[in-house]
């Protein structure tokens, strides 16, 4: 695998495929890997062509770098599949919004679990499967690193829909929580031990050390002297279970019932309703500058990212041995989490592949919360599969923010409302209305 093939598909979301192309560059033995771009929108995927020629020239690689309408061309011959796209973009977002709210249903983020979540992951389905037969017949041996959120339910599904094995879904929030809680407490995030498990944007820092010395209770000590620390979604739910959540406190809100119902936890959390909304117009800025920079011939900010799919190939091309985070089916890994579900677990990487390690059980109070998410995950997958639009109203009935916020007759009303708005992005099994 001196010149790996690495199919970026979504590769019009040009700002994520810039920072993966800089960290791939920035290993020299990929310098001269076949980078294929794929995107359904023309004008974003010449964007991304010439962006990765600019950053290929930028750091000294001798790539080459090919663009492709045709999915199946792109994917042809392939050692790895990068997966980043975002069906219905901006305008599917604002839907995953604009809707629940008209209900009373307040989200920030809305890309895991809740209405917006569960619709993410409906409308990527198709898609999704479509990728896994594709890659199935003319790229078998390739791995598939997904980013295309909501994590767990999409890797859920390509594995049960597709037969893939060599799939993982990729996130950074272990990494940069750490960065973070290293910072916090005062010590080299490179002198830090520590171990997390769970479920994506919901797992748990169970091991926190420097030199053999837990960490926590330097945290602990930090948190009762600031108060604004104490204002944070993410700190009030470690004080009160125990372990630190792995995602922002935007994120962390929406998977549980006890904040975005509450006024007054919101003001006391400062909990900014709607925040995607702003990172989605930040996105579409920040594409209309790359495209108008490479159309005037200004020069581009190259910056890595440190994500984990560059780190990933690395290690498999080379053997470098590395420890990144991976989202994969249980089958074992957590005790007290359902086999079936998706978790996210530290996984060795080199030669052979990503291994993923066993966490053994997490504190039961931990694993509870991750089964209340996994049992809805699981809902909306058998919806998919099951062609059963009834589970897709089970699924809203189980997510604790949207119990918490809505009687069940409304829950139905507003899947209904969610159903009519994203039309032809849904299966056809899924489009029925079933009123409340």
């Amino acid at each position: 695998m001196n010149h790996p093939k690495i199919t970026f598909i979504g590769a019009g979301s040009v700002v994520f495929t810039q920072g993966l192309l800089a960290d791939l560059f920035a290993f020299p033995e990929l310098k001269g890997a076949h980078i294929a771009l794929h995107d359904i929108d023309s004008e974003r995927l010449a964007t991304a062509q010439a962006a990765a020629e600019y950053i290929a020239d930028h750091l000294g690689a001798h790539a080459t770098i090919s663009s492709h309408s045709d999915r199946r061309q792109a994917l042809a011959g392939s050692d790895f599949v990068i997966n980043i796209v975002q069906v219905g973009m901006g305008e599917a977002t604002r839907t995953d919004f604009d809707v629940p709210a008209s209900h009373g249903v307040r989200q920030t983020i809305g890309d895991t679990l809740g209405i917006g979540g569960v619709f993410r992951a409906l409308r990527t389905f198709p898609l999704l499967k479509a990728l896994g037969e594709d890659i199935a017949e003319v790229c078998p041996d390739a791995w598939l690193l997904n980013y295309t959120n909501p994590m767990a339910m999409n890797i859920q599904y390509l594995t049960e829909a597709t037969g893939l094995t060599k799939v993982v879904g990729l996130c950074h929030s272990v990494y940069w929580t750490m960065r973070d809680l290293a910072e916090l407490v005062g010590v080299p995030y490179e002198e830090i031990t520590y171990r997390a498990a769970g479920v994506n944007h919901q797992a748990w820092v169970l091991r926190f050390e420097h030199q053999g010395k837990d960490l926590y209770p330097r945290l602990d000590e930090l948190i009762a002297k600031d108060e604004q620390l104490r204002r944070r979604v993410r700190v009030d739910m470690y004080r009160r279970l125990g372990y630190y959540p792995t995602e922002t406190s935007e994120h962390s809100s929406e998977y549980v019932p006890w904040y975005l119902h509450h006024d007054s936890e919101i003001e006391r959390l400062r909990l900014p309703i709607g925040a995607y909304l702003g990172i989605v117009d930040e996105n579409v800025a920040a594409y209309h500058q790359t495209r108008d920079a490479l159309a005037a011939g200004e020069p581009l900010t190259v910056e890595g990212t440190m994500e984990y799919a560059p780190q990933i190939i690395h290690s498999i091309v080379t053997g470098t041995p590395r420890t990144v985070y991976g989202n994969v089916p249980n089958h074992g890994l957590i005790d007290n989490l359902p086999s079936h579900g998706v978790v996210e677990v530290p996984c060795l990487v080199d030669a052979s592949g990503i291994q993923p390690t066993r966490a053994g059980s997490l504190p039961p109070q931990l694993a509870a919360l991750n089964r209340t998410y996994l049992s809805m995950n699981d809902l909306v997958v058998r919806a998919a599969i099951d062609d059963e639009p009834r589970h897709i109203r089970h699924a809203a009935m189980t997510d604790p923010a949207t119990a918490a916020a809505l009687p069940v007759e409304q829950i139905w009303r507003l899947c209904d409302d969610m159903v009519r708005a994203h039309g032809d992005r849904l299966q056809p099994s899924l489009r029925r209305l079933l009123g409340d």
